[in-house]
C-alpha cells in the first residue's frame, strides 16, 4: 500500500494532469471556434443571461450553412434583440449599430468586439452599407432591423426600410427572417439587465433572392422585398394578413437602436 505522503503526491499529480488537459482541450476548443477568446466569453456569458434571466427559447437553429452568407432581419423590441439571435447560431453575426452608441465608452467597446457595422443616421452611409455587403459575399452573417429603431408602439412593426433587400442582393446571398417576443426593455441602456423576461424567439426558412439579382437599383424591388421581408416576419408572429408599411424616407439601412 502506498504511505499517506505518496497517495497525497499521487492525488496532486492527477489532479494537476487533468486540469492541463482541461486547459489544452479549452484551448483546441478557441482554435477551432470562430470567435475570438473574448468573444467567446461573451457569448458564454450571453447563453446565461439569456437562458436564465431572461427565459430565452428558440425554435431552432439558423437555417444557414457553414461558410455561406446570408442578412438576417428581425423585428426590434429591445436593445438585446441580437442576444437571443446569437442562441441560434455559432458563427458570429455582423449587426449594423447606429454611429452615435459607439461614443459610449463601454458600448464602443462591445460593439468593436462583437464586430459591429457602425452607420450613420439621416443619410446613407456608403461606406457603412459597403462593408456589410463585403462580409456577406465572403460567407458572413449580417444583422439588419428594418425598423430602424426600437419599436416601443402597440403596432406589430414600424415601416420598413431597404437595407436588408439593398444588401442581400448586392451580396447575392438570402435572407433569413426571425421574429423575437417578449424582449426586455424599459426605455433605458440597461434597464433590461435588471428585468425577468420570457423571450422566444421563431426563425423562419430563408428567402431566395436569385429571381432579383441584378436589379438591386430599382426602387421598386427594393420596396416589394422589404414588404415581403416584413410580412415574413409577421407571419412567424401569427399574424398572417399584416399590411406592411415603407418608411417615408425609404432610403437608408436600418441600424439596430439601443
Amino acid at each position: 500500500m502506498l504511505s499517506a505522503a505518496a497517495t497525497e503526491v499521487l492525488a496532486i499529480s492527477l489532479l494537476g494532469g487533468m486540469g492541463l488537459l482541461g486547459v489544452l482541450y479549452l484551448g483546441l476548443l478557441l482554435l477551432r471556434s470562430p470567435f475570438t477568446p473574448v468573444q467567446s466569453f461573451l457569448y458564454g456569458l450571453n447563453i446565461l443571461l439569456t437562458r436564465i434571466l431572461w427565459g430565452a427559447r428558440i425554435s431552432g437553429r439558423l437555417p444557414v450553412a457553414p461558410g455561406e452568407g446570408a442578412v438576417i432581419v428581425s423585428n426590434h423590441r429591445s436593445s438585446i434583440d441580437p442576444s437571443f439571435i446569437a442562441l441560434a447560431t455559432d458563427r458570429v453575426v455582423h449587426w449594423m449599430v447606429a454611429r452615435e452608441y459607439w461614443r459610449i465608452r463601454i458600448l464602443g467597446w462591445f460593439f468593436r468586439v462583437c464586430a459591429a457595422i457602425p452607420v450613420s443616421r439621416g443619410r446613407v452611409d456608403t461606406a457603412a452599407t459597403r462593408s456589410a455587403i463585403r462580409l456577406a459575399q465572403n460567407g458572413g452573417l449580417v444583422g439588419l432591423f428594418p425598423e430602424g429603431r426600437i419599436n416601443t408602439t402597440d403596432r406589430l412593426l414600424l415601416p420598413g426600410r431597404p437595407g436588408a433587400a439593398l444588401i442581400a442582393l448586392k451580396a447575392r446571398v438570402p435572407v433569413v427572417p426571425c421574429y423575437v417576443s417578449g424582449s426586455p426593455y424599459d426605455g433605458t441602456y440597461w434597464g433590461c439587465l435588471f428585468m425577468s423576461a420570457r423571450v422566444r424567439l421563431t426563425i423562419g426558412r430563408p428567402i431566395d433572392l436569385s429571381e432579383y439579382y441584378g436589379r438591386e437599383k430599382e426602387r421598386e424591388v427594393l420596396e416589394t422585398l422589404t414588404r415581403r421581408f416584413l410580412m415574413e416576419i409577421a407571419r412567424l408572429a401569427g399574424a398572417h394578413d399584416y399590411p406592411p408599411e415603407l418608411a417615408g424616407r425609404f432610403c437608408q439601412p436600418g441600424p439596430a437602436d439601443v
